[in-house]
């Protein structure tokens, strides 16, 4: 493989952003990938993989290179020659690149391989936290799955379309897409590509939209005609799976503190073809209180510490705080306390988060059911998705049901 100048500089450019200015990677690849147009498909893929790759190794990366953040120009370029001596790739002449001992840097990484901090680059507190909580086997094993490349899976939108003539539809623009089993709308890519361009996607066809996420919608168990509150609903990717579900009939009430976010929504569902969602941006608890006990199904999505996306999202390891962590617990707590006085007697709730820790997750649903607003609620079921099992995204859900009141 021949390294390109104007590729790697756009890499080592966008690595400084993400490391040292607290850019989101995603934000990062994006503005990284619009600096030529006459990039083919290939440049695209070597600039986005390789500033992902990079940003997930940092750790032990900058161990091997011994540098340290915030990441000096040179300090970014020896992590970069490190990328490369590691991948097989034939460091060029160019003045930014230092004389690079590529022995020592496999010893190197033979020695820290051996550490799991180190191997799955991953800080101190972090792993501390997650050994605690899920065990030295399981966490080992969850590490590992967290640090591989996510799959681009999509979900069908079957307002518009079904699953095979979705599958049909694509391969004749170019993009081959497997089923999985266990995913009834799930369609998975068999090499990556940019959906978003497809004609399918403008038609409103799909969503992106990981496997485990697509669980969340079907959890709450909804039917056509229901009154369904999504609390947390952000750009709305369960919004829109529940309103597939319903058939477009009933009401969703789509709510989030960014008004932002349900703009986004707005035009999402525009394209879905989703009319039964109606948007409400919670700036004071009065749509909150409006709705008490009015609600046949309410969807908790709450905001969580994401350790279960780090495949995707794997900037978050380092912008991830301890302190974070322990805020987070409360919010989820309050919201439980205060989005379940929604639920009608007889209704069901679902309580959903994207992290894979005990404390944010089964600790939370046992402390609501304990506490004066949960004792009207009785524990259904819930479903605990590790990513070294599933191969997606890791997740839990837990689905309640709020008790009607006696009749004498």
């Amino acid at each position: 493989m021949r390294l390109h100048r104007n590729l790697t500089y756009a890499v080592i450019d966008s690595l400084r952003d993400i490391f040292n200015e607290g850019a989101y990677a995603s934000k990062a690849v994006e503005t990284a990938l619009r600096r030529d147009k006459r990039w083919g498909s290939r440049d695209r893929k070597f600039v986005a993989e390789t500033i992902y790759d990079i940003v997930r190794w940092k750790r032990l990366y900058a161990e091997i290179a011994n540098v340290k953040t915030p990441f000096s120009r040179p300090d970014l370029w020896r992590l970069f020659s490190v990328w490369c001596v590691l991948r097989g790739i034939k460091l060029p002449d160019w003045n930014q690149i230092e004389p690079t001992p590529t022995r020592r840097i496999k010893g190197k990484f033979d020695e820290l391989s051996k550490i799991r901090k180190f191997r799955e680059s991953i800080p101190d507190w972090i792993d501390e936290v997650c050994l605690k909580e899920l065990g030295e086997t399981v966490w080992t094993k969850e590490m590992a799955s967290l640090n591989k490349q996510a799959e681009v899976i999509l979900r069908t939108n079957t307002l518009n379309t079904s699953k095979e003539n979705l599958q049909k539809k694509l391969r004749s623009e170019g993009i081959e897409t497997e089923f999985i089993q266990g995913y009834p709308d799930a369609l998975k890519l068999v090499e990556r590509a940019n959906v978003f361009k497809t004609e399918s996607f403008k038609k409103g066809y799909f969503e992106v939209q990981d496997a485990s996420s697509q669980l969340v919608a079907a959890y709450l168990e909804v039917q056509p005609g229901m009154k369904v509150i999504d609390t947390c609903a952000g750009a709305g990717g369960k919004t829109l799976h529940l309103a597939s579900l319903m058939e477009n009939k009933g009401q969703i009430v789509a709510m989030d503190i960014y008004e932002s976010k349900l703009k986004k929504l707005k035009v999402r569902a525009r394209r879905n073809g989703a009319h039964n969602i109606d948007l409400r941006v919670l700036d004071s608890t009065k749509p909150i209180k409006k709705l008490y006990n009015k609600a046949d199904r309410v969807l908790i999505d709450a905001p969580c510490s994401g350790l279960g996306v780090i495949r995707r999202n794997p900037d978050s390891k380092w912008k991830l705080q301890p302190e974070f962590l322990e805020n987070i617990k409360n919010v989820q707590q309050q919201v439980l306390q205060d989005y379940s006085k929604m639920v009608k007697p007889g209704g069901k709730l679902v309580y959903a988060t994207c992290s894979v820790l005990p404390s944010e997750n089964q600790q939370q649903v046992e402390f609501f059911l304990a506490s004066d607003s949960g004792k009207d609620f009785s524990f259904v079921k819930d479903h605990k998705v590790l990513s070294h099992i599933s191969g997606y995204d890791g997740f839990y859900m837990a689905l309640l049901e709020k008790k009607k009141p006696h009749k004498f």
